[in-house]
């Protein structure tokens, strides 16, 4: 019988898990692979240091691409500085896939503000409800007054998730308006090259051009990132190999340092959950299935059950068979025989091809339509875009 210590035992593969962990904000220094976007971005907030007004900037990218990170290391780094040099600047940070209405948005900014002045200003309730986003705006321009701050950079990561621009209107305004002696700058951060042309006239207008492209990473700044982490795991557990393939990995698949991060912890895991003495590739790639899986399993969890009925008839005929195209009605025909087994009735014909188009839309399938030789005129072919046993894994999680 296990012990209650033994249930808590975590092996001894990691020794600072957080460092490879999404979300965990490092030091500046240990930012690789975005010197020249660290640069930019510091010179948009270079004014802020010296208690001038931080330049607006929009930041394009995909998702892994260091955007945020970037954002959030060099804003850190601007309020130690203007410390340094007699300046109050504080900032906030709010990711608006969390808060997506105005009234939300405005309330974390206050929050993110208030904590931010620990210290400095009085101890102060804000609450959660039954106040407008104009009211939580008021509660921030009071903090920056009650603070005496000099500058102030909100961070509005998945600006595009926002309803709206109204906030980044009055941000724009503030000082103008009479309604914050602070300098006011904002860091919009959005996955969509087009968030910009989203933007009302009289808000785009207030905004200087400085826009920032991130460009995915390759495998070798994918390596760099991964190297600078490698002190999350234990001294000599990381095989030969593993960060080379990784970042390898990462870069063929996507070029996300989020997803690579996330690879080598899972592979880190596996072998903690072993109780194996090192991480080998052969983890890795345990880990790359594992994410796989993880990642269909968001795309069909709130899928109809016929819908994964079609999925794994799919899967089992590219299990089964030495090609991995198959007609509509091939799929029909393996459709009908496990919803035979479910004890459920089929859809019928035209219903399940509509739904294999809907998949092929969403990216879980890959359909066209092909000719079938002499007589048999053209028909539509689907294939899964994943390996049928990551399909059926999938599947029989959700």
């Amino acid at each position: 019988m296990p012990t209650h210590d033994d249930i808590f035992e975590t092996g001894e593969i990691f020794r600072d898990r957080k460092l490879v962990r999404v979300g965990h904000v490092p030091e500046l220094d240990r930012v690789v692979g975005r010197d020249d976007e660290i640069d930019l971005m510091g010179s948009a907030l270079a004014p802020a240091v010296r208690g001038g007004p931080p330049e607006t900037t929009i930041v394009h990218g995909k998702t892994g691409t260091g955007k945020s990170l970037v954002t959030r290391c060099v804003t850190r780094e601007a309020k130690r500085h203007a410390a340094d040099n007699g300046h109050r600047f504080a900032y906030a940070y709010v990711d608006c896939s969390d808060y997506g209405t105005e009234a939300q948005a405005s309330r974390q900014m206050a929050r993110e503000l208030h904590d931010d002045l620990d210290g400095v200003v009085e101890e102060r309730s804000i609450p959660r409800r039954g106040i407008g986003a104009a009211d939580y705006r008021d509660i921030t321009w009071e903090l920056l007054a009650e603070g005496d701050v000099d500058a102030f950079v909100i961070v509005l990561d998945e600006i595009d998730k926002l309803d709206g621009d109204a906030l980044l209107r009055s941000l724009s305004r503030a000082r103008e308006s009479g309604k914050a002696d602070a300098f006011i700058g904002a860091v919009c951060i959005s996955n969509k090259i087009e968030y910009r042309e989203r933007l009302s006239e009289r808000v785009d207008s207030s905004l200087q051009d400085n826009e920032l492209v991130f460009d995915p990473y390759d495998a070798t700044q994918l390596e760099a990132i991964l190297t600078y982490r490698q002190d999350a795991f234990a001294e000599g557990v990381l095989a030969d190999g593993v960060i080379a393939k990784t970042a390898a990995l990462a870069a063929r698949e996507h070029g996300d340092a989020r997803k690579a991060m996330d690879m080598l912890y899972e592979a880190g895991r596996l072998a903690e959950t072993e109780r194996a003495d090192r991480v080998t590739e052969a983890h890795v790639d345990d880990a790359l299935t594992r994410a796989e899986i993880n990642r269909f399993q968001k795309l069909v969890s709130g899928q109809t059950p016929h819908v994964k009925h079609i999925l794994r008839a799919l899967a089992l005929l590219t299990e089964n068979a030495d090609r991995r195209k198959f007609r509509t009605a091939e799929v029909y025909d393996a459709y009908q025989r496990i919803t035979e087994q479910a004890g459920t009735t089929p859809l019928s014909y035209d219903r399940v091809q509509r739904l294999l188009k809907e998949q092929s839309f969403l990216g879980v399938t890959e359909s066209e339509y092909t000719g079938g030789g002499h007589g048999e005129g053209s028909f539509r072919v689907h294939r899964l875009l994943r390996s049928p046993d990551v399909i059926a894994q999938g599947l029989d999680a959700t």
